[in-house]
């Protein structure tokens, strides 16, 4: 049965990244071999979306990342002598070319979370999405990052596979007040505040015709899919599953941070979840049947659960006291004791 909201089986290890704050300026070019970025390490090398059962991704992407009283900042390495791009217009989609993609949820609540998305010609889009798809969300286009910044800088050059093409790195500058309207505040974050973020690179196979790049395609002359390496993988060929996202912490000195039980909590929360629209989708209803949910499953917590004709919410409280909420539509938040 092809299922609404398909299960992700990968086990909960979410990559983490502590954010150092900097009292540097930066001087926007696309650069990261500067002094701005020199005490900021790279992130892991990015994975193929479904995880370890596929293999590693043909060429390496990292990432950096800062911030400051007012705003965050992104700078990221892309290594490939495929430097392409045709995309010209803001809002226009950007991933029919090469891209870099990066998603921000600043309450880790799964929604009002913001995409943006860039080619290496520094052409961007960038919107909300009111929830994931699969939740029946909504892509706002005309939402704006206000006082977005961004450059790239080419080592190489553009849609010329005959030059001595090896990377393409960027850098992206997000003030908080834009960022922070999607959790209904203004200030920036504070010591020890988390946002789940991840970042894709789409990457096309391409062959070279007439020293010009151009995507192979199946014997109906369809593009080929593309491949979608990620930070933190979901599990599925589906970048829209927030509860997988990285977890990145905002610290100052040498501050580092881990996850929390609620955290484990909320992804066992998930999975019952998945279950629960699997279910629906085959008997129309959702389930009270704790046991048997937890079973399929195939977690140890024990939530309460309450269901209406179309809905449910489901509440389990973590060893610290708090209690989690997870709603039918995916929503999730936190009741402090």
């Amino acid at each position: 049965m092809n299922y609404r909201i398909p299960k992700s089986n990968l086990p909960f290890a979410p990559p983490i990244y502590n954010c150092k704050k900097t009292s540097k300026t930066l001087v926007l070019d696309g650069n990261l071999d500067k002094d701005f970025w020199a005490d900021a390490d790279f992130t892991d090398e990015f994975l193929d979306i479904e995880g370890d059962c596929k293999p590693k991704p043909r060429f390496s992407t990292r990432v950096k990342m800062v911030w400051d009283d007012e705003n965050i900042y992104f700078g990221a390495e892309l290594i490939g002598d495929e430097i392409w791009a045709h995309v010209k217009n803001r809002d226009d989609v950007i991933f029919f070319d090469n891209d870099f993609e990066i998603f921000i949820d600043t309450d880790s609540d799964t929604q009002q979370y913001v995409e943006f998305e860039m080619n290496a010609k520094n052409t961007i889009w960038d919107l909300l999405l009111t929830k994931a798809y699969r939740d029946g969300g909504k892509a706002i286009d005309s939402f704006d990052i206000k006082g977005l910044r961004s450059a790239v800088k080419i080592y190489g050059a553009h849609n010329d596979p005959s030059a001595e093409n090896k990377k393409w790195t960027l850098e992206v500058v997000m003030p908080f007040k834009s960022l922070m309207e999607t959790k209904n505040q203004s200030k920036s974050p504070v010591e020890g505040e988390y946002w789940r973020v991840n970042f894709s690179r789409v990457q096309w196979t391409v062959d070279i015709v007439n020293n010009e790049y151009i995507k192979c395609c199946d014997a109906d002359k369809k593009p080929l899919p593309e491949d979608n390496w990620v930070w933190a993988p979901t599990g599925v060929v589906n970048i829209h599953y927030p509860e997988y996202w990285g977890f990145v912490y905002f610290t100052q000195g040498d501050m580092t941070y881990e996850l929390s039980q609620l955290e484990y909590v909320r992804n066992s929360m998930y999975k019952i979840y998945y279950h629960q629209h699997q279910l629906f989708d085959e008997t129309g209803a959702f389930s009270t049947d704790v046991s048997s949910l937890v079973e399929v499953a195939n977690v140890t917590i024990k939530p309460e659960i309450e269901i209406t004709k179309n809905t449910f919410e489901m509440c389990c409280k973590a060893d610290n006291g708090d209690t989690i909420v997870l709603l039918s539509d995916g929503k999730s938040y936190i009741k402090t004791n």
